[in-house]
């Protein structure tokens, strides 16, 4: 620092800040003194100091210029050791992020002689700075500085990747990158995240970058749209933890999670997070051991900072959620629901009018599907829409909700099927279906999709779309180990070949009288049922419950305690979570209590598919009303 430079930091001329450093300073002002010997203080400035009597002389002192002291124990510990390997002393600095602070200690380093510094820039502008050391001599080794190109970097991106790729191999496909905003590392983490994405034929985009910053990105691992989590920041993976245990979201079982750990203070056995442990403490040994050979003129090439990295533990690390469930097929009806709310529902002769309607995509196999892809389900729909715009609605509805519509092709010269629906303020509703393209579902149609039926364990069924079909996916679903549940809709008769396939049969009050007018009471129904050939039956009665006949258990169960909105899809939500629940392991009468919760949620609000309830969601309510519920697995 001279004493032009004090001169200007002061604002004064350099006669007076002469006079002042001399004591020729009667005639200046005690305002104006102060001020400069406050400066000539800070930035350690002595008059001549600058010229070394000796240029080539050594101190064996380096300086560690850091910009925040922070989370810097291990690369201090790392520099220290190699220094003093071989024989030489570090000052400590810390420039708090302030480039003004940066600057005074730069002063402070100059006016020590030291042999060299390893600095952390606080920004690029800092680098302004670099020509006081190149004045004094003094050799430079920058870290962390992205306008030196000789800066040196610990390989975040790297770790990203090696973090990304050990979910892959787990199986995991659907991953997210828990970021934070303004962070080097996230930044290094995030492009080796991406990078490992492109390597794997994975799409990357914008939603997998989870910043802690918000909060509206707990829904996507809610609802499964991510299994695999990449956590920069140990802390942001104890919070992550911390706040899905109150959701009754586990880790591993429901989430992996690896997370980089760069601190001794989080060595810690509990919860035990799959950690990446940051090499501080290597690289701070690296980048000492880099500035002991500038300046003693043994390095010829400047050399990266590599090291392998490894898992600490996998204690946070398991196969996917859909892994441990079989998946679901379903084969039905897909239509476009439009739902009319009135007052009354339509009578002979008598019109009425509203004022409020909804179009949403709908049909019971697409509203069982998504119901069991919202409980964490994998699920693959077989099914037929038009060729017409509301084909794109359907595709667009099942990606959103992680249904495999692979299955789900477009019929030539036919439109997709509609729902008219007419909904009572009681919630009570009368449909009018207009079967579009679900008549057209054919019996080669879902023999084409048989690769889906491999490895699942419920085959759901309904009888909107061709029976030839139905008892086709019945056949396949047997073959390949599947149970199949059956939902009648406006039948008269099944025909015995099918009956015999099905192994739970769930119609409600008014299907089962269509299809046993003769017996007047609902046991006496479920044994007919029973009798043709179902191996379980279910008879579903509205607010008052159902009646469950099955090998492991006979009897009523209530309704859930929900008020009554829309009751369009109540058998659709029970039908996917008895699937659900019974691919989970649960007893008949548990699942079906569950399905009853689920029923609850969806006639409780406006709809079908919006209604519908992830499992997060049912499972947090159940715990509250009904927790040993939960516990009833087989």
């Amino acid at each position: 620092m001279t004493i032009k430079e004090i001169a200007r930091l002061a604002d004064v001329s350099i006669s007076t800040v002469s006079k002042i450093v001399n004591n020729k300073d009667s005639n200046i002002s005690p305002e104006t003194r102060n001020r400069v010997l406050k400066i000539v203080k800070d930035y350690h400035y002595t008059p001549y100091s600058g010229i070394k009597s000796n240029p080539e002389s050594k101190t064996f002192i380096f300086g560690l210029l850091l910009k925040s002291l922070r989370k810097t124990g291990k690369f201090i510990d790392g520099a220290l050791a190699a220094a003093q390997k071989s024989g030489y002393s570090i000052l400590i600095y810390e420039s708090m992020e302030n480039t003004e602070n940066e600057l005074k200690n730069i002063a402070s380093l100059c006016k020590n002689h030291v042999d060299g510094v390893i600095w952390e820039p606080v920004n690029e502008e800092s680098l302004e700075n670099r020509h006081y050391f190149e004045e004094q001599g003094i050799e430079v080794c920058c870290f962390n500085s992205r306008e030196d190109p000789y800066s040196c970097f610990i390989d975040f991106a790297s770790m990203g990747y090696y973090a990304a790729e050990t979910l892959i191999q787990y199986g995991h496909t659907k991953l997210g990158c828990l970021t934070k905003h303004g962070s080097f590392r996230s930044e290094m983490v995030l492009d080796g995240f991406k990078r490992c994405l492109f390597d794997h034929s994975i799409p990357y985009s914008s939603s997998m970058n989870l910043s802690v910053e918000t909060e509206d990105w707990y829904s996507c691992i809610l609802t499964r749209t991510h299994t695999g989590i990449v956590s920069t920041h140990y802390a942001s993976a104890l919070n992550l933890l911390e706040h899905l245990s109150k959701l009754r979201f586990h880790v591993p079982s429901d989430l992996s999670l690896i997370s980089l750990r760069d601190d001794a203070r989080e060595n810690i056995d509990f919860p035990g997070i799959s950690s990446l442990r940051i090499p501080y403490y290597e690289f701070g040994s690296f980048i000492c051991s880099r500035l002991i050979k500038k300046c003693e003129k043994q390095e010829e090439e400047p050399s990266a900072f590599h090291m392998n990295f490894s898992l600490e533990n996998t204690e946070s690390l398991d196969l996917p959620f859909t892994a441990h469930t079989k998946k679901i097929v379903v084969v039905g009806s897909i239509n476009i629901d439009v739902t009319l709310n009135v007052d009354e529902l339509p009578q002979p002769g008598r019109t009425v009018s509203t004022s409020r309607h909804s179009v949403i995509p709908g049909g019971k196999g697409a509203n069982q599907a998504v119901g069991a892809a919202k409980l964490g389900n994998e699920v693959s729909l077989i099914g037929r829409v038009g060729s017409d715009y509301d084909s794109s609605l359907i595709y667009t509805c099942m990606e959103e909700n992680q249904v495999n519509a692979h299955g789900v092709k477009r019929e030539a010269n036919a439109e997709t099927g509609k729902a008219y629906i007419h909904v009572q303020n009681d919630g009570e509703s009368m449909i009018t279906i207009l079967t579009g393209a679900n008549k057209k579902l054919r019996p080669e149609d879902v023999i084409s999709c048989q690769k889906v039926f491999e490895h699942s364990s419920y085959c759901l069924l309904q009888t909107e779309v061709p029976e030839s079909a139905v008892e086709t996916a019945a056949a396949l679903a047997k073959k390949h180990g599947a149970e199949n549940i059956l939902k009648p809709a406006a039948m008269k008769a099944i025909s015995p070949s099918l009956m015999k396939l099905i192994d739970i049969f769930i119609p409600n009050r008014k299907e089962a009288e269509l299809l046993c007018p003769d017996i007047p009471d609902v046991e006496g129904k479920a044994d007919e049922f029973i009798k043709q050939g179902a191996k379980a039956v279910i008879i579903t009665l509205g607010h008052c419950g159902c009646y469950v006949k099955s090998p492991s258990f006979q009897g009523y169960l209530p309704a859930s305690p929900f008020p009554s909105v829309d009751t369009t899809g109540a058998a659709d939500a029970f039908i996917a979570a008895l699937a659900a629940y019974l691919s989970s392991g649960y007893s008949m009468e548990a699942s079906a209590r569950i399905a009853a919760y689920a029923a609850g949620f969806c006639v409780s609000r406006q709809g079908v598919i919006p209604a519908l309830i992830d499992r997060n969601s049912l499972e947090t309510y159940i715990s509250r009303t009904e927790p040993e519920l939960l516990n009833l697995r087989q």
